[in-house]
């Protein structure tokens, strides 16, 4: 009897933690996106994300609760010599958080760690050069997002990347589009949708767009998306992000089924932060 007992109490606790965690989850998380915004992190932010005032004020508000949450889960962790500071916290943080203000709150549910080195870093990458060689080889890198549990940035380089807002190329915006994109275990291009008659869509949007990256690169043509996307699926989708962000007038212009795809996806509108804002 005793033993039965003590089995139902366990099941009753393991129970209680696989449907309470998520409720206490959400409820800490909305305690931290209601505490005061410290007006140092705000200063921050101003001062180095061109497009933070160009949001609307609930853009704004949403983005503060966004990154209380993040700074409160992920662990930073400097390479290469370098002290983590507050700014570079912040700086990274708002920047990745820009993916989240459509209310997606997934907060990159695999991320645990950001490894930030000073500048460019040497990274091991292995080839296959086919009669089964594998060759081992350093590689100079700017930022990567690892399949586990890391994402991997140069400060260097972020501070270009947010300095030249307009330029189309963003490492942040890069990598985290790569976290999206493997929250359901594939990096493949396609991230999570919100709705099944979504994928048919996304699939015929961005088959024809890719091929026609792939197109222009080949022939050498003038494109407002950055030629890497041309590497495969899942490169095309960061760099799109990248565009999307950082370019939404021009992509909207010469891709607008692209532009209306991630205007759906990001539940966002970024050539309206420009018109409105002046």
């Amino acid at each position: 009897m005793v033993k039965t007992i003590i089995v139902f109490l366990i099941i009753g606790l393991i129970l209680t933690g696989i449907f309470g965690y998520p409720i206490l989850r959400k409820r800490r998380r909305n305690s931290l996106k209601n505490r005061p915004f410290p007006p140092i992190w705000n200063a921050i932010i101003e001062n180095n994300l061109p497009i933070y005032t160009r949001l609307y004020p609930g853009e704004r508000r949403r983005l503060q609760g966004h990154i209380q949450v993040f700074l409160s889960e992920k662990q930073f962790i400097g390479c290469g010599g370098l002290q983590v500071t507050e700014e570079m916290k912040i700086t990274i943080a708002a920047v990745a958080c820009l993916l989240l203000l459509n209310e997606r709150e997934s907060y990159f549910p695999k991320l645990a760690s950001i490894l930030v080195y000073p500048s460019t870093y040497l990274a091991k990458e292995t080839t296959s050069t086919g009669n089964y060689i594998v060759e081992e080889r350093l590689v100079a890198r700017l930022g990567e997002s690892w399949t586990n549990d890391q994402i991997v940035l140069s400060w260097e380089q972020v501070k270009q990347d947010t300095s030249n807002w307009r330029d189309g190329h963003n490492v942040v915006l890069h990598e985290f589009a790569h976290q999206l994109d493997g929250e359901d275990g594939k990096v493949d291009g396609v991230p999570v949708l919100q709705q099944n008659s979504d994928y048919l869509i996304w699939a015929d949007v961005m088959t024809k767009e890719y091929q026609r990256l792939c197109d222009d690169v080949q022939l050498d043509r003038k494109t407002v998306i950055d030629s890497y996307g041309a590497t495969n699926t899942a490169e095309f989708f960061a760099v799109v992000t990248e565009t999307f962000f950082e370019k939404p007038h021009q992509l909207h212009n010469q891709h607008p089924a692209l532009y209306q795809l991630l205007q759906r996806y990001y539940q966002l509108a970024p050539v309206q932060w420009d018109i409105t804002r002046g």
